[in-house]
Parts: structure tokens; sequence; C-alpha cells
């Protein structure tokens, strides 16, 4: 027995032994993460890692430990995706968040991007070692070279950091192009040169911007040469197109121009005139590209404000940025407008080349935008516009997304077409499909479908049908809509039913009088629904003539002479009775029932 308790007591002291060692320090508790994960003791591995968070580590601190050990690194990023551990999991994501900040300050670091800078007119070991740093350093670095080259007491050191800069990856060509903004020609002209040796194709719109509008011969000349190193056929290209090209890449998000994946936001990179160097402000990936995009596009309008095609990428780069969900950047500045003021201020051409991109793309949010700017703006003449052999918006009609295509019917239908389309069946097919939507229905919940948006669009699809059956339009023809304005009258909503009721009164045909009628007739309807019902029986009543059957009639004619009814549903079923204009033996009765002689 004693010895048995022996035995359990060093089984528990045993296991508890790692438990007490997880506040040591940051390798210890690194290390023995990694072991416990290794072999599979996930319970204790747990413990290392909520310990390592803990400890607030210093984020270069823990890149230092990742790098010494890449097996340790590759199974830390295994064990954050092992779904069966799903704790354990999450919190190694957090610590290789933690790591991936640790590189970004790394690479940020002025003062060590100031070092290795000087370092270049060193030795030559120490020049190698220097572009390597600024190299990984990437983006980063050019602000702080082109300070220095812009030093007048660094004279020097110039054809070291120029050789560095030529040198200088991929993500350096985003800044650079920036900084061409600059006004100092020498400074400008290393740019240039830079630009064509590091050879990355972004840069070619940018430098033949400076062939086409700088004042300098001489810069014209080296942004030809720089041209002819990256791409000799962009020389037949002007700026605007390649500006456009270029916005198009970012637009759909091509790999080669993706930020670096080191952080979790990109950088957006400007020149500022006043001081004479380069900013840049953070941005949200998620619409990096969009931005970009927009800023391309900006620049193509630059090189040539007729250049049409970039107005419509821009808008349509604008509504996909906003589908993100998150604020604008800072740089858009209080007040700024937002995608749709830009877009009902734009002609119908810009917008239907967004739109034709949007249907192309299978785009809904871009789609919905564009679609709901033409509905403010654009007139019949306007919306069925063509670009090359397609017309966007009769697209949009058949579009994937319920929101989209209700939203592209009621823009035709409040155009009020006056000539023939051969989708105008499609029109009416899609608001009659609209007014079946309800909010009670709706499982789905998205920023593109959801209940509120449900029942906004059966509202607005009942009213651009009452506004086409009052003004009687010829082009549209609203009995296809008659079966679903026909559930409509029972619906639970009473604005439907009444809207449903109105438009209804425009049919010339029994079904539609009857459906008006029983709406009316039913007490289980709210006063304000039954007066309504009264009302529009009275129109199509005067419209149509009676269309009625028997019962309805006499259903009517039983409530005007009711005394229990109330006292504005008899005045208004009174009404629709007389403008029923009945055989005058009806209207006798009526008046005998009442007689006391």
């Amino acid at each position: 027995m004693l010895r048995r308790t022996i035995l359990a007591t060093i089984l528990i002291i045993g296991l508890s032994l790692p438990a007490v060692t997880f506040g040591k320090e940051l390798k210890g508790n690194y290390d023995d993460l990694l072991h416990y994960t290794m072999i599979g003791r996930f319970d204790l591995a747990k413990g290392y890692a909520q310990a390592i968070l803990d400890a607030n580590p210093e984020p270069v601190e823990l890149l230092e430990l990742s790098k010494a050990n890449q097996q340790g690194y590759a199974l830390l990023i295994k064990a954050g995706e092992n779904t069966a551990e799903p704790q354990l999991a999450a919190l190694c994501k957090k610590i290789l968040d933690i790591i991936e900040q640790g590189r970004f300050t790394n690479r940020a670091d002025a003062k060590i991007i100031v070092e290795e800078i000087k370092r270049l007119s060193s030795t030559s070991r120490a020049k190698m070692e220097a572009v390597k740093r600024l190299q990984n350093a990437g983006e980063y670095a050019i602000m702080y070279m082109l300070e220095a080259l812009s030093d007048e007491t660094r004279k020097e050191e110039m054809p070291n950091i120029t050789w560095a800069m030529s040198r200088m990856g991929r993500d350096s060509v985003r800044p650079l192009v920036a900084a061409l903004q600059t006004g100092n020609v020498t400074v400008k002209a290393e740019i240039v040169k830079a630009l064509g040796k590091i050879g990355y194709p972004q840069s070619l719109a940018y430098l033949k911007y400076v062939v086409e509008k700088d004042g300098s011969p001489e810069l014209r000349r080296l942004a030809e040469d720089s041209i002819k190193e990256i791409d000799s056929g962009a020389m037949k290209s002007p700026a605007s197109q390649l500006f456009y090209r270029l916005a198009e890449n970012y637009y759909y998000h091509a790999e080669s121009l993706a930020p670096a994946e080191d952080a979790n936001f990109a950088n957006v990179w400007f020149w500022d005139a006043e001081n004479g160097r380069l900013g840049r402000e953070e941005v949200d990936k998620r619409y990096f590209n969009e931005l970009m995009a927009m800023r391309n596009c900006e620049w193509a309008l630059k090189a040539d404000a007729s250049f049409g095609q970039a107005i419509g990428l821009w808008l349509a780069s604008y509504f996909k940025a906003e589908s993100v969900g998150v604020n604008m950047p800072e740089f858009f500045g209080q007040g700024h407008a937002d995608a749709m003021t830009y877009a009902t201020t734009a002609g119908p051409e810009y917008l239907h080349q967004a739109l034709a991109r949007a249907v192309a793309d299978k785009d809904a949010s871009v789609a919905l935008g564009i679609v709901e700017a033409l509905s403010t703006t654009a007139g019949e003449s306007s919306l069925f516009y063509r670009v090359g052999p397609t017309q966007p918006l009769a697209q949009a009609l058949s579009f994937d997304s319920k929101a989209v295509r209700y939203s592209a019917a009621i823009a035709v239908a409040a155009a009020g077409p006056k000539e023939a389309f051969p989708e105008s069946k499609l029109v009416v097919g899609n608001l009659a499909e609209a007014i079946a939507q309800s909010g009670e229905q709706v499982v789905e919940d998205s920023n593109m479908w959801n209940a509120q948006l449900a029942d906004g669009y059966a509202l607005r699809a009942a009213k651009v049908l009452l506004k086409l059956a009052q003004s009687r339009n010829r082009i549209l023809d609203l009995s296809l809509a008659q079966s679903a304005l026909l559930a409509a009258t029972k619906d639970k909503r009473p604005e439907i039913q009444m809207l449903a009721g109105h438009v209804l009164a425009y049919l010339n045909n029994a079904a539609a009088q009857n459906a008006i009628a029983a709406m009316a007739l039913d007490e289980n309807n709210t006063q304000d629904i039954r007066i309504s019902g009264f009302n529009s029986l009275a129109v199509s009543a005067q419209l149509n003539a009676n269309l009625l059957n028997e019962a309805a009639v006499d259903a009517i004619y039983s409530l005007v002479g009711s005394k229990q009814a109330d006292a504005g549903v008899r005045a208004a079923a009174a009404a629709a009775y007389g403008a029923l204009n009945l055989p005058s033996q009806k209207v006798k009765n009526l008046i005998l029932d009442q007689a006391r002689s």
C-alpha cells in the first residue's frame, strides 16, 4: 500500500514538473514549446505557448530564436495550422504574429538602415554585407538612400549609394516611382537609372511619363534608356495606356505587385514636395491593390486628361475598396466623398465601363454600386449604353446576385422606357420576384443580402411598378407581374399590400379587380388597408368598369348598408360601389332599405 502511494506521488510530481517551469526565460519556454509539440504532448505545449505570450516578448528577440532553429519554426507553423488542436493552433498563430512583427521591425529600423548606407562607403566586404541588408529592408531603405543622395555633404558616397540603389528589389519600385516627383534633377536622374537596372515593368508607366512630360532633355533621354532596359516595346505606348494597364494589374491583384508579407499592412508612398522627401501611409492590405489601382488611374488622367477608360476603372476600384468594409485610409482626408458620390457625378459612359467590368468579373459589390448610381442619374437613352458589343445594364438583369438583378430592373423601370427592347420581360420578371421577397424568409445574412434588403427591394419594386402603371407605360407589360401582385394583396406588410392594390387597379382583368375587392372586404385587415383597397377598387372601376363577381358586389352592397361598419371603411366602400356604375336596381334597393316612410 505504501509503495503504491509513493509511486502515485512520484507520477504526480513528474507530470507537474514542466508546469512549474512555465515562467522561465523566453528561450527555455520557446524550446520547450517546440519539444512538447514535436512529441505530441499538446497539453504541455499549450502551457509554454501561453507563458511566452504572457511574458510579452520583444518581437525581434523572438524572431532571432526562430531564425536559430529553422526546423522548429517550420514545426510552429504546422502547429498553427493544426485544426485537431484548435487551442494550441490559436496560441501558435499569436506567437507567429509576434515573430512577423520582429521581422518588420528589423526591416524598417531607421537607425540600422542609416548605418548600412554609411557602410556602403567603407570596405569592400562591408559594402557587400550592407547592400544585402538594404535589400532586406527593401522599400524602407529607399527614403534614407534618397536623403543621403540629396545631402551635399555626402557627395563622395553617391557612387556607392547609386550602385546599391540599382540592386534593390521589387518592393523598392513603389517608393522610387513616387520620388520621381522630386525637383532635384540629379537625384531624379539616379532614380530613373536605378529603375531601369532594377528592371520591373511597373516602372514603365512612370518612366514614360518622364519621357512625355519632363522639361529636361537629359532626363527624357535617361528615361528612354531605362524603358529599353526593361521593355523596349513600351516606347510605342503612351504613358496613359501604361498607367491603365498597371491599374488593371493592381485591380486584379497581380502577384508581382503584392505588398511585402512581413507586416499586416501595406505602404502607400507619397512625395512630400514641401519637405522634399518621401512619406508613407500604412493601409489595410485588404484594399491596398484597389487603392493603387485608383492612384494609377489618376496618373493616367494626369498623362492624358481625355483618357476616359481610367475613370471607369477608378470608379470600379473605389466600389471594390469600399466592399472590404473597413474605413478608407487617412490620406483620403476628412470629408472625402464616397464612391457613390463620384459615381452619380460621372456620366453614363464611365458607369457602363465599370459595370461591364463588374458583370464580366461577376463582382456583385461593384455591379450593385454602379447600377444604383445609374438608377439615380441615367435616363432611358443612356441606360442601354453599349460597351463594345455588350449592353452592361441588360446583362445585369441576369446577374447571379438578387440585389444586382433587382437594382437593374428598378433602374430600367424608373427611367420609363418608351422604346421596345429584348429584355423587357426580364425587367418585369425581376420586379415581380422582388415583390415576393420577405425578410422573414431570408436565411442568408450578408452585406449583399439580408432581411432588411429583402424588405427594401420588395417596397422599391412595388413603388416602381406603380409608377409604371400610373404613367401607362406600354413597353413594360405589367400583366407579367400579376401573379406576384395578387399574392402581395395578402402580404403581411401593410405597405406592400396597399401598393399591390394600387398597381392591380390599372390591370384590365377580373382577377385583378376581384383581388382588390377581397383585400378591401377582409375584416382581418386593418382599417387603413381596407380603405386603401376600396380606393384602389374605385380607380379600377373608373378605368376598367365593373369586372367583379356577384358575390363581391353583394358583399360591398352589404357593407355600405351596414350600420355596424366603421364609418371610414363604409364611406370608402360606398365610393367604390358608386364607381362600379352598377344597374339602378342595386342603388334603388340601397335607398329603399334605409327609407322610414
